[in-house]
């Protein structure tokens, strides 16, 4: 049914059979040690049939790498030996001709409900033996014969549904697939294993979260089976996930220093324990002195801690605070003088004279989220939008995508005279904000704010504006770089100056107000952008027509003659 191909001619790694059917050796695909690690323009420029041979580098500038490591050691340090047994290969795993190959299936193991084509692939005898397994549970995995695939063995696994609320549970679950498929690979001595997403779009698992958790649960078993595996191949086979992929594997598997110290301050605030699992630090165990024996402070022999607490002290608590969560610090305070601590905070935040709300600008108070909380907020907030049908929010055009401004950066555009307060649901619009802003804020980017007419609508208050702020999280505050206001009022320039001085200096710096479209196509050009025909009408009200024309069929403006 297969045949074996000489070489890598199709992009993704083989070239098809006269049936259609292909065989990839390993040896076909480019290690991740041995990617070349070459700029997305170079990639786009070169030949298409190299895509699985190109990764743009995801990490940041030179500069930012420099100033990213700080004396700190990663929780991921550069390891020769684990990165050459990585790949990443766009296509069905099934395709490989390696030991194992990986099928993300439900609880009965059923054809209807497994890895679409991988039955197809493998003949009827494959759902026969399935069917004397008596089922699997969430979270193992179990082995079969491969039958007609180029493969020796399919092990089968059941991922986890996710609901926000279970959001901890399900990412144990996830990371338990992997291992278990790991381990039965152990079991069965083989040496090599193909692994597409373990999740289906019916389970509703964020695509992102789910890499972070596959990455880096196989990293840590690699560090403990470094040499009884020899090849874990990842493999995507849509767009998105191969993105992904790309973006997140230098973050756990860094090939040299710089990678490794720019990761330090990409990493998520939890990155799971030595199996990658999720710390829950209100379930830990701590032992304290008994009453009836004290114990003397000014006796008690240090702490000694593991070299990678030793380094981390290395850094000031304003850094730990930013980049670590409260998890990983339990041996610096203990959880229940934490939880104290922060409801002592929103005591004192909740309490006295509140001043701003006084003056109508919201409520501004309760206590300041740290990374951590922000990350943790923003992930569920991105789970339940990705989750819900949120249409009727888009057709109102308030948020949107544009093109690119004059520096190549990707541009959101927003309307504010589409923002109707009255009749929106505000909870339902910030899920629909953060689903749109997701794979924009990956990366550097401008926001584009038509205020044209806007004043006649009610706006939200600021303590609202704090709360979206932290919702999108500090990728946000760091990749924003210009917010171009069209036609500011001078209310407007007046609520912009309190947002600089009680919410955010930083972003709200970063304004630009531009008071004609002629000045906006200097930063965004026209056609690059989406106006509403009410923007030029508006333009030309305010400016009198002053040095520009408006073709009333096209919208191109220019100047004047």
């Amino acid at each position: 049914m297969y045949e074996p191909v000489a070489t890598a001619t199709d992009s993704r790694g083989g070239s098809p059979t006269e049936s259609g059917d292909y065989v990839v050796t390993l040896d076909q695909i480019p290690r991740w040690s041995d990617v070349e690690q070459r700029s997305s323009l170079e990639c786009e420029a070169g030949d298409p049939s190299l895509s699985n041979l190109c990764f743009a580098n995801p990490l940041a500038s030179s500069s930012e790498a420099e100033s990213s490591g700080n004396g700190v050691l990663s929780k991921f340090p550069v390891d020769p030996e684990i990165n050459s047994k990585i790949y990443l290969w766009r296509g069905e795993p099934w395709n490989l001709e390696v030991d194992a190959v990986v099928n993300s299936t439900n609880e009965n193991l059923e054809e209807a409900h497994s890895s679409p084509g991988l039955h197809a692939a493998a003949g009827s005898g494959l759902a026969e033996e399935c069917a004397t397994l008596g089922g699997c549970r969430t979270g193992m995995a179990k082995v079969t014969n491969a039958y007609d695939l180029p493969a020796r063995r399919v092990i089968h696994t059941v991922g986890p549904k996710y609901a926000v609320k279970y959001h901890t549970a399900a990412e144990n679950a996830l990371s338990h697939c992997y291992r278990s498929c790991l381990e039965l690979l152990i079991d069965n001595e083989l040496r090599s294993i193909a692994m597409g997403c373990i999740y289906t779009e019916a389970k509703n698992y964020p695509r992102e979260p789910a890499a972070h958790v596959a990455i880096r649960t196989v990293r840590r078993f690699l560090e403990k089976q470094t040499d009884k595996i020899g090849a874990v191949v990842f493999c995507t086979t849509t767009t998105s996930d191969t993105e992904i992929y790309k973006r997140l594997l230098p973050l756990y598997f860094p090939r040299d220093k710089r990678e490794e110290e720019v990761a330090i301050s990409k990493l998520p605030a939890d990155v799971g324990d030595e199996n990658g699992e999720t710390v829950i630090d209100e379930r830990k165990i701590r032992i304290q002195a008994l009453p009836n024996k004290p114990v003397d402070k000014a006796t008690t022999a240090p702490v000694e801690r593991p070299v990678n607490d030793l380094a981390l002290v290395r850094r000031n608590s304003h850094y730990l605070d930013s980049y670590l969560d409260p998890a990983f610090m339990s041996l610096i305070k203990d959880p229940d003088e934490r939880r104290i601590e922060q409801w002592e905070k929103t005591a004192q935040a909740q309490s006295g004279f509140n001043f701003v709300k006084l003056l109508g600008f919201g409520d501004l108070g309760g206590p300041t989220l740290s990374a951590a909380e922000e990350y943790s907020l923003h992930s569920r907030y991105l789970a339940k939008a990705n989750s819900l049908n949120l249409s009727e929010i888009a057709e109102m055009k308030i948020v949107y995508r544009g093109g690119v401004d004059s520096e190549g950066r990707p541009v959101m555009v927003i309307v504010g005279a589409h923002f109707l307060l009255r009749c929106l649901d505000l909870e339902r619009f910030v899920l629909y904000v953060v689903k749109e802003f997701e794979p924009v804020i990956q990366k550097p980017y401008t926001i584009v704010y038509f205020h044209s007419a806007a004043s006649l609508q009610l706006q939200p208050d600021l303590g609202w504006m704090k709360r979206l702020q932290q919702i999108l999280s500090q990728k946000h505050q760091r990749n924003l770089q210009a917010i171009y206001v069209l036609h500011p009022t001078f209310p407007l320039k007046a609520t912009i100056f309190t947002l600089q001085l009680l919410v955010d200096n930083v972003v709200w710096k970063k304004v630009v107000y531009v008071d004609r479209l002629l000045q906006l196509f200097k930063h965004v050009p026209r056609e690059q952008l989406t106006i509403p025909d009410f923007v030029f009408q508006h333009d030309l009200e305010v400016n009198g027509g002053k040095g520009l024309v408006v073709d009333p069929r096209t919208k191109y403006v220019y100047q004047r003659p």
